[in-house]
């Protein structure tokens, strides 16, 4: 166990190590995620009220976009530096490999929202930021998406029409994490009762533990092929 914890931090240091040198990956996320957010302000040009309604299905939009250009990204580097066959040839288990990826491209999701949030704040005049239920929503959300995310680039990558090929097999896949994170989190915003949000909840937890588990059991597989 403590081998595969330090196999795991070193991937997730790797790629740590190696987006604050470049900026290449995150630098990126966050031109995307924010010309989005503009474009959304200026073509919706609603009342406040309206605006409020709306908010958690333009975040989510947002997250999504730029996180499926992340894993594109994050694996596509992998491949053309010939660092993905690097890693598979070291002597550890794969699914450390698989678990130190997904942590690094969750991170890198999770600043896209750190900076996202406040500047929407600031674009739709609603307070995103002191929100501990909708941070919450965002964590579980961004741990669901990034392991089936990391899973399906890893298959993508190894394809001359990668690019394309990720949005097309990932997107119906993490429809439930979408929907449930857009109720969840206009359930927050709108100060809902907790029972109405509750199985929102659950569905994301439950969304986690099950695909984290499936991409455990079959990365080993899947990068054998």
């Amino acid at each position: 166990m403590k081998g595969f914890l330090r196999a795991m931090l070193a991937v997730l240091w790797k790629d740590l190590a190696a987006e604050m040198r470049s900026r290449e990956l995150l630098s990126a996320m966050l031109v995307f995620a924010l010309l989005v957010i503009f474009i959304f302000n200026f073509a919706l040009d609603l009342e406040p009220a309206t605006r409020a309604s709306i908010t958690s299905g333009v975040l989510w939009v947002t997250f999504i976009f730029a996180g499926t250009l992340g894993l594109n990204r994050s694996l596509a580097i992998e491949k053309d530096r010939g660092c993905l066959d690097g890693l598979l040839l070291a002597p550890v288990d794969r699914a450390a490999i698989y678990f130190g990826k997904t942590a690094a491209n969750m991170i890198f999701m999770l600043v896209v929202a750190a900076i996202v949030l406040p500047v929407y704040s600031i674009f739709y005049n609603v307070n995103l930021v002191a929100r501990p239920g909708l941070l919450l929503v965002i964590l579980l959300g961004a741990e669901g998406y990034t392991a089936i995310g990391t899973l399906l680039a890893t298959m993508a990558v190894q394809t001359r029409t990668r690019d394309m090929l990720l949005p097309i097999l990932l997107f119906p896949v993490v429809i439930p994490v979408l929907v449930a994170a857009v109720k969840a989190s206009a359930g927050f915003l709108q100060a809902l009762p907790f029972e109405e949000i509750q199985p929102w909840l659950n569905l994301l937890v439950t969304y986690d533990v099950v695909f984290t588990a499936i991409a455990f059991m079959v990365f080993d597989s899947i990068v054998e092929e």
